[in-house]
């Protein structure tokens, strides 16, 4: 049974004439007929009587449209709502953020979004940089705000935000008190970087490869934030993108240094390269964009 044929039952029992159902539905009469001859046979049922000047349904006709009139509105209805989802009107939108990063970021971004589309629900992810690669690549998660490199190559990724990035001393540090450093100058001072899987992490390493050191590193966290406290209270040094640095905190924060080489974090919207970008996404994606032209 097809839902064309359910359609063109309800519209001969409404019209009561296999005619006027026929021009109502631009069909040729013949061609109606034979359809709900058909659809009788495969019922073993008459849905109707044939009287000479009109039709009338039969009690299995009376049946017969009551159900199908909710099959049909059911079925309008979810067009209705599949065609909303294709418009990007409803759905979901999953979003994976760093922790700090998308603290600074997405509070910029989500009203303007939300107001464009109030039917999307926007549900936010954290995790660690290699967390939400992993999330992305098996479709967990519809785009990400990560931290250049990205490792895996299926991932598509657009820069949004570009910031310098700090070295952070204690206040009591002697260098406290200048301007700029040179990292290189550092190789013998002791670190606290962040953990395994975090994209700050290797920017942090690779820094200090370029200025021809591994970094001798007492302490790691999960945490950036953390890492500056602890930096704070003198346990070492670590690095900063400027939007940390600009993040007011209870605690007395670091002093916040210029490296000489004035070096630079991007941060990237990734999302998997075969995935049909919907207009939430792409207005999404825009958001964040213009924001990081503002940062």
């Amino acid at each position: 049974m097809e839902l064309r044929q359910i359609r063109y039952v309800l519209a001969v029992a409404e019209e009561r004439s296999f005619s006027r159902a026929a021009a109502r539905l631009h069909l040729a009469q013949p061609s109606l007929s034979q359809q709900i001859a058909k659809l009788e046979k495969m019922l073993g049922v008459m849905l109707f009587h044939r009287l000479p000047q009109h039709v009338e349904l039969t009690d299995a006709g009376q049946r017969f449209i009551q159900v199908a009139q909710e099959l049909v509105d059911q079925a309008e209805g979810l067009e209705r709502e599949m065609r909303s989802y294709a418009s990007g009107e409803t759905g979901k939108l999953l979003v994976g953020s760093l922790p700090i990063t998308g603290a600074f970021v997405l509070p910029r971004v989500i009203p303007a979004f939300t107001k464009q589309f109030p039917g999307v629900e926007l549900q936010l992810v954290e995790e660690t940089s290699s967390r939400l690669e992993q999330l992305l690549v098996r479709g967990k998660i519809d785009i990400s705000l990560l931290t250049m490199p990205i490792a895996d190559p299926n991932l598509e990724a657009i820069p949004a935000i570009h910031e310098e990035i700090y070295l952070a001393v204690p206040p009591t540090h002697p260098l406290a008190g200048e301007v700029e450093v040179d990292l290189a100058s550092l190789s013998q001072q002791p670190f606290i970087l962040l953990k395994e899987g975090q994209g700050f992490r290797q920017i942090s390493l690779s820094l200090c490869e370029q200025a021809g050191f591994r970094p001798r590193i007492v302490f790691e966290s999960s945490n950036i934030q953390t890492v500056q406290s602890l930096v704070a209270s003198g346990m070492g040094l670590s690095f900063a993108p400027k939007m940390i640095t600009m993040a007011p905190g209870s605690i007395t924060p670091p002093v916040y240094l210029r490296l000489s080489n004035r070096p630079k974090r991007t941060l990237v919207v990734a999302y998997r390269k075969d995935r049909h970008l919907s207009r939430p996404v792409e207005a999404f994606i825009g958001n964040l964009l213009e924001q990081g032209q503002l940062m």
